[in-house]
């Protein structure tokens, strides 16, 4: 009996540091593992893109309503470089304005869309941002991304459509249009975080004002560009 106690006791003190041992090389590497995973982490979202509102407003004009709304556009690493080796972005720029009904789901009032496309230039050196038929040249791709973060004076709405005092939903989202890429591009937009660009929609409520001043007769305006009021 004292000799198996003492196998045992030799036992323990033998398996204590041992045990000790591995459990702060399991500890160690799983600290190793954690920092790797955050450095990884950390430069993805650094590579990723978004889009996010910073500011969206509705206006009374004389014939229609009209939004101004500003972006924080950021392409991230990957599209920046795609942009200027050729490769056309395609943007869609999206507004949604519904009326609350309490017992009933909202009634769609109006949906506006438009369409920007940018492009480089390498024989001119310039970017190029596309809106239907109107076009913007810049010599920065910064200066193109402001150009586009921006919309001034887009009519949005008549004026019929919009009931004086009557309160409204308005939805907004500036987005890549991940189904214009090229076909490699638009598998790796899915896979890797890298070719993401994420978008964030603005909502806000908006009551359309009781005494706004009255409907000027004519055709309603065209869309301006963005970056650019409406002459």
């Amino acid at each position: 009996c004292r000799r198996l106690n003492m196998m045992s006791s030799i036992t323990r003190c033998w398996k204590g540091p041992r045990t000790r041992f591995w459990a702060e090389r399991r500890a160690a590497l799983w600290a190793v593992l954690c920092l790797v995973g955050l450095a990884v982490g950390g430069t993805n979202l650094a590579m990723a893109g978004s889009i996010v509102p910073t500011r969206a407003a509705i206006t009374a004009a004389d014939d229609s309503y009209v939004l101004a709304a500003e972006f924080a556009v950021n392409l991230g690493a990957r599209f920046e470089d795609a942009v200027v080796h050729g490769v056309p972005l395609y943007f869609n720029l999206e507004f949604v304005l519904e009326r609350p009904r309490k017992y009933w789901l909202n009634e769609h009032i109006i949906t506006r869309t438009l369409s920007y496309r940018l492009t480089y230039s390498s024989l001119m050196r310039q970017y190029r941002l596309t809106t239907g038929n109107l076009h913007q040249n810049f010599a920065t791709l910064t200066d193109a991304l402001r150009a586009l973060s921006r919309v001034s004076a887009l009519p949005v709405s008549d004026r019929d459509k919009l009931k004086p005092g009557e309160n409204y939903e308005a939805a907004l989202r500036l987005s890549l249009d991940r189904s214009q890429l090229p076909k490699p591009f638009q598998v790796d937009a899915i896979t890797d975080r890298d070719w993401q660009v994420e978008s964030t929609v603005w909502r806000w409520k908006y009551t359309a004002p009781a005494n706004a001043p009255p409907a000027a007769p004519g055709p309603s305006a065209t869309p301006s560009p963005p970056g650019h009021a409406q002459q």
